[in-house]
């Protein structure tokens, strides 16, 4: 379940949770019947209700990145929304992003590669470069060599660096905050916790390495 309230349709006050619920879920209350047309739960939307202006804020990023006036090729764009969704492990970001490259008519080669660009033969030399800023990005806090920003520059002009870099760091957030509310498939526990030692292992002989070759 998701760390924060679900916010169920007789809850909704604001028009714009209105409304965006009627646009994901027809008439349905997305928290008693959840499940969006693309297999998630739904229950992104009904956490983020809980501030309308905080979905109406969300929502006009989508429209953003969307927006015809983007000059950014899109396939770049969402490889670099995929690849942040995979570097942050957000499996919803990933998941969702993966669907809008096919629905791009990206190469199912081409997306099973993402998360291991760096060896993939599939790439050409600027999906390379969206790629290695993507990775700057997310997992290098921005720290970005003066080679991979030269890379970029050899085909994108300034505004189309700029939406690159806004939209995948949008989605850096968007990966960050889905994992720590649980919401979507990042609804699961961490799978990194201590392994049960064995009923006679001692913490002394551990560290004691002269007991442990006696």
């Amino acid at each position: 379940m998701p760390r924060l309230k679900q916010v169920s349709r007789a809850e909704a006050t604001s028009e714009v949770v209105t409304k965006t619920y009627d646009l994901l879920f027809g008439d349905r209350d997305p928290v008693a019947q959840p499940g969006t047309a693309t297999g998630t739960k739904g229950d992104w939307w009904t956490v983020f209700a809980n501030s309308p202006d905080i979905l109406r804020h969300a929502n006009q990023g989508f429209a953003l990145y969307r927006s015809p006036d983007r000059k950014l090729d899109p396939v770049l764009r969402e490889l670099a929304q995929t690849r942040a969704g995979w570097a942050r492990g957000s499996q919803f970001v990933f998941s969702q992003h993966c669907k809008s490259l096919r629905g791009l008519k990206v190469s199912e080669e081409r997306i099973a590669a993402v998360p291991n660009w760096q060896v993939a033969d599939c790439y050409d030399a600027q999906e390379r470069a969206v790629l290695a800023y993507a990775d700057c990005l997310v997992l290098q806090g921005g720290r970005t060599p003066e080679a991979v920003f030269a890379a970029l520059r050899a085909f994108l002009d300034d505004e189309q660096i700029l939406e690159l870099t806004y939209i995948t760091a949008l989605y850096d957030m968007h990966a960050v905050m889905s994992r720590a509310l649980r919401l979507e498939f990042d609804d699961r526990d961490d799978p990194i916790v201590e392994v049960a030692p064995p009923e006679d292992f001692s913490a002394r002989d551990f560290l004691d390495t002269a007991r442990r070759s006696d």
